[in-house]
């Protein structure tokens, strides 16, 4: 899938809408581990941007959103619109990070 054909919109312009395939989503759970904690801890310290809880968080939603992708391939999806994403907290230190949307198959008007 052309990852240009992913939006959260309802609609591609310039594109019909052909079939309706489902919804579909990427899931992961992630955890901090000791010394990703610890680093995170001390960057606390000093404010701003924490760096370490970022790329944990960057990485999982970059997870989730290519488990989104395949499974939109899978059911034969060429574009996904409405996407978005959504985070839980499991228990303490483990988060859930959802990826979502409508998988359909779009051709050019």
């Amino acid at each position: 899938m052309d990852h240009n054909f992913v939006t959260t919109a309802m609609e591609f312009s310039g594109y019909r809408i052909v079939r309706y395939l489902g919804v579909v989503r990427g899931i992961t759970v992630r955890s901090r581990s000791i010394v990703g904690n610890f680093v995170g801890g001390i960057e606390t310290l000093f404010g701003g941007n924490i760096t370490t809880y970022t790329e944990l968080c960057e990485h999982a939603r970059g997870e989730a959103y290519d488990l989104l992708i395949k499974h939109a391939e899978e059911k034969g999806a060429n574009a996904l619109i409405a996407m978005r994403y959504d985070a839980n907290e499991v228990m303490d230190g483990v988060t859930e990070v959802l990826a979502y949307g409508t998988a359909v198959v779009i051709e050019k008007i």
